[in-house]
């Protein structure tokens, strides 16, 4: 068998272990968010599924994560952020995610079996797009539980996989720090290495390997008082966040290494937790 064709039938049998995985997590979520509700510990759902993934993606799949600064994660509350690459993603949100950590996601992902359900019971703000008075409402709601619970939002402010195998990142969408300047909470940054040698859906790349993580100390938002002000405060995260990748580099798979002439083009894809914010006279949700 060639290494060509080797190479892409490893890429669709570990995909299909992977696809398991989700499902068998999001069942697991389901159970376990009903028992821990039944117990008043709903905050822990998210993270003790996050966590499940985690280490059957690290048994199944043979890859690890490492985090540098994972004290930081723990300075609840906050709006944690983080560059967006690939399906490796979620086994990311697995290291990251703390209990009382949440996300946001559209409405119609309520209904989907298992994933859905998990994430119903497991504390999820669910936004209707398509009516932004509810959407705000919503989102209200949950930056008055981070601060009364002492939780955390996770959001991509990119807004979409950037699938880039440059150490680089899309341009940031401002919602996330429109979210954290409201409720007057912090940012924290989290950057994660290129994944590309481990994980590359264009190329049919599926290999083990050691994705590295390393968390900036939280940026205060409670001096921000315009919308310029968050603007800055985006544009100097994101340049933070890039220096840091550049020196952190590719997530290590042994015998790869990394092509960083190729660049994918980029597609307009909506992502589960995306929230621009255009104005201050719409300070939570955009229309677009």
């Amino acid at each position: 068998m060639s290494t060509s064709l080797y190479q892409t039938v490893k890429f669709y049998l570990k995909s299909v272990v992977f696809g398991a995985l989700v499902i068998g997590c999001a069942l697991y979520g389901v159970v376990a968010s009903i028992a821990l509700r039944l117990v008043g510990k709903v905050d822990y759902a998210q993270y003790t599924v996050a966590r499940a993934f985690l280490h059957s993606a690290r048994l199944f799949l043979g890859i690890n994560i490492k985090v540098k600064n994972a004290h930081y994660l723990k300075d609840l509350p906050a709006v944690v952020v983080s560059n967006h690459q690939s399906a490796l993603d979620i086994q990311v949100l697995g290291k990251i995610f703390q209990p009382g950590y949440t996300v946001t996601s559209k409405k119609s992902l309520a209904y989907v079996p298992f994933l859905g359900w998990f994430m119903a019971l497991s504390g999820t703000f669910f936004l209707d797009r398509a009516k932004s008075s509810k959407a705000k409402k919503v989102l209200e709601g949950a930056l008055q539980i981070l601060k009364l619970q002492k939780r955390a939002l996770f959001m991509f402010p990119e807004g979409t996989r950037s699938g880039l195998e440059t150490l680089n990142m899309l341009p940031f969408k401002k919602g996330a720090f429109h979210l954290a300047k409201q409720a007057g909470i912090p940012i924290i940054p989290v950057v994660v290495s290129n994944t590309s040698t481990i994980f590359n859906s264009k190329r049919k790349i599926f290999n083990t390997g050691e994705i590295h993580l390393e968390v900036l100390p939280p940026v205060p938002t409670k001096d921000l008082e315009t919308s310029e002000d968050v603007t800055k405060c985006c544009e100097k995260v994101r340049s933070d966040m890039i220096k840091t990748l550049q020196r952190v580099g590719y997530s290590y798979a042994p015998g790869v290494k990394p092509n960083e002439d190729f660049q994918p083009p980029q597609e307009d894809v909506e992502t589960d937790t995306e929230v621009e914010v255009i104005s201050e006279d719409t300070p939570l949700i955009s229309s677009d």
